[in-house]
């Protein structure tokens, strides 16, 4: 292989573009592996959550028949009870339901260590350039 001195300015320059593309080539797979990564947790965790919401609603649904009938031997009638029981696991929900909204941001998903790869990539061929 030739020195860097003996090489002519074409050759350089299609090594670089060559170099580029490999590097480009093997950014996109390592952000596709680690997309494909994270998103394989996500899909086991969310196959955990839906089993545990299942049995959550039946052991819940059992647990607020019981507060009803409780809410009723103090004296409330049937439908009152009924009423307080599902108007409270109504608030209950809804507090849930937006704390769970405004953790799952797209921002969990972000390539951060190709993204780091490719800064650190961009640093080094900056300063191959000088």
């Amino acid at each position: 292989m030739p020195s860097d001195l003996n090489r002519s300015v074409p050759d350089l320059i299609g090594d670089l573009l060559q170099q580029t593309s490999t590097l480009v080539r093997k950014e996109v797979q390592l952000a596709r592996a680690e997309l494909n990564e994270k998103l394989a947790v996500m899909g086991a965790a969310a196959a955990a959550i839906g089993v545990a919401a299942a049995l959550l609603m039946a052991a819940l649904v059992i647990i607020l028949q019981a507060i009803v009938a409780l809410l009723v031997t103090f004296g409330l009638s049937i439908w009152l009870s009924g009423l307080i029981v599902g108007v409270v696991v109504a608030i209950i929900a809804y507090v849930l339901l937006r704390g769970g909204i405004n953790r799952m941001k797209a921002a969990s998903l972000t390539p951060d260590r190709t993204v780091n790869q490719v800064s650190r990539d961009a640093t080094l061929a900056k300063e191959a350039v000088r």
